[in-house]
């Protein structure tokens, strides 16, 4: 049993890529993370070089993974509790900055009980989040007046706005927000709702890989909010999503909003697991 770590993009996704895309929905940070990397480049989310490693069971098999992108929490595939365990002691004893976890709730705990035990380091529970699959797609009705538009280049200034704005509601982010939209607009990623000629709302799509598309980010501005137009704007996301190749669509939600949480479920989403992010201090 032991862990290969790498800065070679390729050599990981030939090594990992397998195990990831047999589960694609519980995978789905680190398969849209890692497709983004190579479409747009290692330095998509800023910070230091990204780093790559799998772990190889007795028998021989990739059983799990990560992907940090410093200074980001590191991502963290499912994995058996020994690989959790023993990934805390390698990167304990290494250069690369561990900031924190996020993965489903198992793996984040295995790893950051190991490496507060190893470190000391006190762990502190930023976010839960539930990732969701779409079943039947359920439409608002009555639909908000208005209609969804793919963004284009003209809408730059405004999505940059709105994911800088989402970043600091939710404290969250995916780098440069500038970066963000360039990318997401480069592959069409990017969808708005507009009432009267004004866009109302934003949906985002990642990359469709390995059969799976997730809907983020999605955002209203506060003013514009209980009009109905996120849930719309999600929806029409939702169904346009198949045509990418898309065969399950995802999207998480912050346990701690039950609004959010009540509007997707409306929508025919459902739950598949929780996933949870821990910071590390010091």
């Amino acid at each position: 049993m032991s862990w290969i770590t790498t800065h070679d993009l390729d050599a990981f996704t030939a090594a990992a890529g397998p195990c990831l895309r047999a589960e694609p929905a519980a995978h789905t940070v680190l398969l849209t993370v890692t497709a983004s990397l190579d479409a747009a480049g290692l330095d998509r989310y800023g910070g230091g070089t990204p780093e790559f490693g799998w772990w190889r069971a007795p028998d021989g098999r990739v059983a799990g993974a990560y992907v940090a992108t410093p200074p980001y929490p590191l991502l963290l595939s499912r994995m058996p509790d020994a690989a959790a365990v023993e990934l805390a002691e390698l990167l304990a004893a290494g250069p690369l900055p561990v900031s924190g976890v996020n993965a489903g709730q198992a793996a984040a705990e295995a790893f950051a009980g190991a490496w507060t035990a190893r470190t000391g380091a006190a762990g502190t529970v930023e976010e839960r989040h539930r990732l969701y699959r779409l079943g039947e797609l359920v439409p608002p009705d009555p639909a908000p007046p208005g209609r969804a538009r793919p963004a284009t280049e003209e809408d730059r200034d405004l999505l940059v706005a709105w994911t800088r704005e989402f970043a600091a509601e939710s404290g969250g982010g995916a780098g440069d927000p500038a970066r963000a939209v360039a990318d997401r607009l480069a592959y069409g990623g990017a969808t708005l709702w507009e009432d009267g000629g004004r866009p109302v709302s934003y949906a985002g799509l990642t990359r469709t890989v390995a059969g799976m598309a997730r809907v983020a980010p999605v955002y209203t501005p506060p003013p514009l909010r209980r009009r109905g137009y996120a849930a719309a704007v999600t929806a029409a996301v939702s169904r346009a999503a198949p045509a990418t190749g898309a065969l399950d669509v995802l999207l998480f939600t912050d346990l701690a909003n039950p609004t959010s949480n009540a509007l997707y479920r409306r929508l025919g989403y459902e739950p598949v697991e929780d996933h949870v992010v821990i910071s590390f201090d010091g």
